[in-house]
């Protein structure tokens, strides 16, 4: 039934190469997919009630209800389907593998006979599609599933670092769709100190400035970490030493986002 536009959390979810496959297949791994985030939601105590979800063929459209965390989302439910994910591929042959893309942002979405539209539900399954995001899932070939979030998701959720979220595990770049328009968003492999470089200018960043360092890090010349380096148009910078991982242990890993870093 049709109604009035609501504020959700909105997560797009995508399955890596999901056309390339035979019919039966797709079938298949689509059954999966839908086995995962059910296992995962329960897991993680995100109740089907607070959910709705819009089925995309190769992926889905999830809206979460404004009343449910989002400490809940991005800490256990993600780290849950990342789980799911693991224990998947341990089971399963490379024809059936099963990657995900995820991406959550945050705003009004109304609902009609069809299904849910809205600004902010476009801006999720931009961020979803995104190259940086598409690259970085293939940087890690031994993940399975990499996780962005908008601007303000960042800034209202992740950058704060409650248990179970690591803002440090997260790298910024800016997305710009087929229609020039531009979004910041912040991109992590879950489980993985941080994900490889990620090409596009880093949010809050003009060609030619230096990047701030990890949160908390002093930055320029006279910084403990040192000076970063100066971006190059079209290329996220971010350099220094990211500090540990709160859901797969501690670990410390220097990244520099000029050029490629394996996970």
């Amino acid at each position: 039934m049709a109604g009035e536009a609501t504020h959700r959390w909105i997560l797009a979810l995508d399955v890596e190469n999901f056309s390339t496959r035979r019919d039966p297949v797709q079938k298949r791994v689509r059954a999966a997919m839908y086995r995962a985030l059910a296992s995962a939601m329960e897991r993680a105590g995100l109740a089907a009630a607070d959910t709705v979800t819009e089925d995309r063929g190769d992926g889905v459209l999830m809206l979460v209800a404004p009343t449910v965390s989002p400490l809940l989302i991005a800490g256990p439910f993600v780290d849950e389907l990342r789980q799911e994910l693991r224990e998947y591929a341990e089971q399963t042959n490379a024809e059936h593998a099963m990657r995900l893309r995820l991406a959550l942002h945050q705003g009004l979405a109304a609902r009609d006979e069809r299904g849910w539209s809205g600004d902010a539900v476009n801006t999720a399954c931009r961020l979803v599609d995104a190259r940086q995001l598409r690259d970085a899932l293939t940087a890690a070939p031994s993940a399975h599933l990499v996780f962005a979030v908008s601007g303000e998701v960042h800034h209202a959720v992740i950058r704060h670092g409650h248990r179970g979220i690591d803002p440090a595990a997260y790298l910024p770049c800016t997305v710009t769709t087929k229609h020039g328009e531009t979004i910041s968003c912040w991109i992590t492999v879950p489980g993985r100190p941080a994900p490889a470089g990620l090409t596009g200018t880093a949010p809050g960043t003009t060609p030619g400035a230096a990047t701030p360092g990890p949160a908390g890090a002093p930055s320029g010349p006279s910084g403990a970490q040192g000076s970063a380096p100066a971006a190059r148009p079209g290329v996220a910078q971010h350099a220094g030493t990211v500090r540990g991982d709160q859901i797969a242990g501690d670990k410390n890993v220097t990244v520099h986002t000029s050029g490629s870093v394996r996970l």
